[in-house]
């Protein structure tokens, strides 16, 4: 039975009236005349809209359509429809009785007659709600993941380029750059606090500095700089912000507000910029809005501009990790370098140091090396013995060396207390002074010339160490940079402090080599005889030349005492050592070696004696000495060695080495000393000479008497060996040098024709 009733329905659905199958179809229907006008319409259609059919009949299908859908039909889908015969799936939105929007899907056919006119237009509609919501999801999830892309490429590009940057200003470019171009922001600008990282601390703001800025006119940048309040909204906790053009922003800074407004600008965005361990470095700012650049131009409506996604929020505030990342990596870097130039600094300083020069020629070199390597200016003032010494000046700047020099004039001694110089001398403390302004560079200068000097030099910074030892000041350095070099660092302070440190201690030390060479000096050339006498058929030439190795002194000495038959006694001699006991043991071998000469021993003799009374006079050195007698008249020559180097003689073009036989040393066991006899000829020349002329710790000592002979021939062919004096200034000339290890002494004698 009930297969039956169901077989029936069915057939009873299938041959119902066509008019209702058209009435209640699943779709709507509509026939319209070529002008758009409705002449037929189903029952769906208007139940969809909310209308009677009497209220659609008549009507045009634009008059149903929204403002665009009225817009659409005129200008495509009418034409197309002309011209094609045919549209599909035109996507139309229909305004219901009650206005809501309809979102529909429209066919249309156009019926012609045989000669092509048009007749009636036959339109299917779709009720497509659901595929509207579809396709708008499905287009949004598209554009999410193509800004996350566009996001994810962003950081790419950032990251890329802050691995390339190179300084800080190369990381701000880069952030600001990017950030601006990621958020379509109006300008951008990166606010970094000033000296590096650092936590604010409390009641006192952190100064900021403009790194770099694009889009941001000069005027906006100077408001947005006032407005951070010198840092304390820039470099502070928190993360990105938001602050919109309104009431709030107007009240507290109504001139940054209106160059916002002015500009076509909705908000400003605050991003911090931070270090891994979550200290901050600065802010990046952006204001939303009007751009000045073509292809950054926005397609929200004005009002809609100010308000920034949380997505783009998310990218901006990594931009700001990345950035304080990247900032820290390069100031690492930069620090890395400059602490490996003040090591080397440090260390070329203490090589100048150690090279053994005076006082003054290594505080001029120091206050070259200061200028070439940590500031723009230096200024060295020495307390010395007899006070305080002209200052050593140095200025990196060759065309401001002429007013550093000017400041000879106006050093310490004529400064008051007030110089920041004289405080860190009398207080045994570094003073630094940043920042000088003409009030304070007006209180430490002496006068209308000093401080016109500060002024043309343009110093900012000012960097004073003393130079102690024991509590006891040296004199003080001082430092300074113009507005070129900019700031000094605390790392720019203790590199001064310590090359203070080493200086006060080298200066130290060399003032007392100084003393001690001066002493010992003076004590040697008293010690020395006075200049030779004058001797009938002889021209005598001494010379004595003083180690050039510190307060080093030694004990050579020669000697010609005139005899009273008419003979003259020589003597050259080296006691062992370099010290003020050497001098002392070489004065008192001179005194005992004229008290023999008076029982007239022969050279020989006198050598045999010196041994033999060498215990009982107590020397504590041994020597070496040669002796030698001349008889003037004939040229009778008699020599002997303890131990000494050999005569040399010069004579008729041509020098040689006496065949003298040395004997043991003074102050070694007493050994046979063999006396060499000959004749000194007309016009030759007698060279005695201690090892000093020919030893070198390069060469061997042959080799420093081939070269006194070559030297000695040499000049004898110039015809220098004519006067003594001339060939022993030759020698010396040409086989000593600025920089002797021992001291030199040199008898020349020529027996007159």
């Amino acid at each position: 039975m009930q297969g039956e009733h169901g077989a029936g329905g069915l057939a009873r659905l299938l041959e119902e009236d066509p008019a209702d199958l058209y009435e209640n179809a699943p779709c709507g229907y509509l026939s319209m005349v070529p002008d758009g006008r409705v002449v037929k319409v189903n029952g769906t259609f208007c139940s969809w809209t909310g209308r009677a059919p009497d209220d659609i009949r008549g009507s045009r299908l634009p008059d149903l359509l929204s403002a665009g859908g009225r817009v659409y039909y005129e200008t495509h889908l009418a034409p197309l429809l002309r011209l094609q015969g045919a549209v599909r799936e035109v996507a139309l939105d229909v305004v219901r009785a009650d206005g809501s929007v309809l979102p529909c899907l429209v066919n249309a056919v156009e019926v012609r007659d045989p000669d092509g006119r048009p007749l009636l237009i036959r339109a299917t509609v779709f009720e497509a709600t659901s595929r509207r919501r579809y396709e708008r999801a499905l287009l949004a999830a598209q554009r999410a993941a193509e800004e996350s892309e566009g996001r994810a490429r962003t950081l790419q590009q950032v990251v890329s380029e802050l691995a390339a940057a190179a300084t800080p200003a190369d990381v701000a470019d880069v952030v600001v750059r990017r950030a601006r171009q990621a958020v379509q922001a109006g300008g951008a600008g990166l606010w970094l606090a000033a000296g590096g990282p650092g936590r604010p601390v409390e009641g006192r703001p952190v100064p900021v500095e403009l790194a770099s800025a694009d889009g941001l006119g000069p005027e906006l940048l100077a408001a947005m700089a006032e407005a951070a309040g010198a840092g304390a909204e820039l470099v502070r906790t928190g993360g990105v912000r938001t602050v919109p053009l309104g009431p709030g922003l107007r009240g507290r800074w109504p001139l940054l507000a209106e160059l916002l407004a002015e500009a076509g600008q909705e908000a400003i965005v605050v991003v911090p910029v931070s270090a891994t361990d979550d200290r901050h470095l600065g802010a990046l700012v952006l204001v939303l809005g009007v751009t000045d650049d073509s292809d950054l131009i926005s397609l929200a409506e004005p009002g809609t501009r100010g308000s920034l996604a949380p997505a783009d929020a998310d990218l901006l505030a990594t931009l700001g990790r990345q950035a304080g990342q990247a900032l820290e990596r390069v100031r690492l870097h930069e620090e890395t370098a400059r602490q490996a130039t003040r090591s080397a600094f440090l260390l070329d300083a203490a090589r100048l140091m150690a090279a053994g020069h005076g006082v003054a020629e290594t505080s001029e070199g120091l206050a070259r090396l200061a200028v070439e390597r940590l500031a723009d200016m230096c200024v060295i003032d020495l307390v010395t013995e007899h006070g305080l010494t002209e200052p050593v000046v140095a200025h990196a700047d060759p065309t401001r060396r002429s007013l550093i020099e000017e400041l000879r004039d106006v050093h310490l001694p004529r400064r008051d207390g007030s110089h920041p110089s004289v405080q860190a001398m009398v207080g045994r403390r570094t003073v630094w002074l940043r920042g000088i302004d003409e009030a304070l560079r007006a209180r430490f200068t002496s006068g209308p010339g000093h401080l016109a000097i500060s002024r043309a030099l343009e110093v900012t910074d000012l960097i004073c160490v003393p130079l102690v030892v024991d509590n006891r000041p040296l004199g003080v350095i001082t430092l300074g940079n113009d507005v070129r070099r900019g700031s000094f660092t605390e790392a720019d302070v203790d590199t001064a402090e310590q090359l203070a440190l080493q200086m006060a201690q080298g200066m130290e030390v060399a003032a007392r080599f100084e003393l001690e060479s001066r002493t010992s000096h003076t004590l040697q050339a008293s010690l020395l005889p006075p200049a030779p006498p004058h001797l009938p058929g002889l021209a005598v030439a001494a010379r004595y030349l003083p180690g050039s190795r510190g307060a080093d002194v030694g004990g050579d000495f020669h000697d010609v005492v005139p005899l009273p038959e008419g003979d003259v006694a020589l003597a050259v001699g080296d006691v062992v050592g370099h010290d003020v006991t050497a001098a002392a043991t070489m004065g008192q071998l001179r005194s005992v070696h004229r008290a023999l000469l008076a029982e007239r021993p022969g050279p020989a003799e006198l050598v045999d004696r010196l041994h033999g009374s060498w215990p009982l006079l107590g020397l504590p050195r041994m020597a070496t000495a040669l002796f030698a007698r001349l008889d003037p008249a004939t040229g009778a020559l008699r020599i002997a060695s303890a131990g000494h180097l050999p005569p040399l003689v010069v004579a008729g073009g041509r020098a040689e080495l006496l065949d003298v036989v040395p004997g043991r040393l003074l102050g070694a066991p007493p050994g046979p000393a063999p006396e060499w006899t000959g004749v000194l000829l007309p016009g030759a020349t007698l060279v005695l000479y201690t090892d000093g002329l020919v030893e070198s710790r390069t060469a061997d000592l042959d080799d420093g008497l081939a070269r006194l002979r070559t030297v000695a021939a040499d000049a004898a062919r110039d015809g220098g060996d004519a006067d003594p004096g001339v060939l022993a200034d030759r020698l010396l000339a040409a086989l000593t040098g600025p920089r002797r290890a021992d001291d030199v002494a040199l008898l020349a004698l020529t027996r007159l024709p």
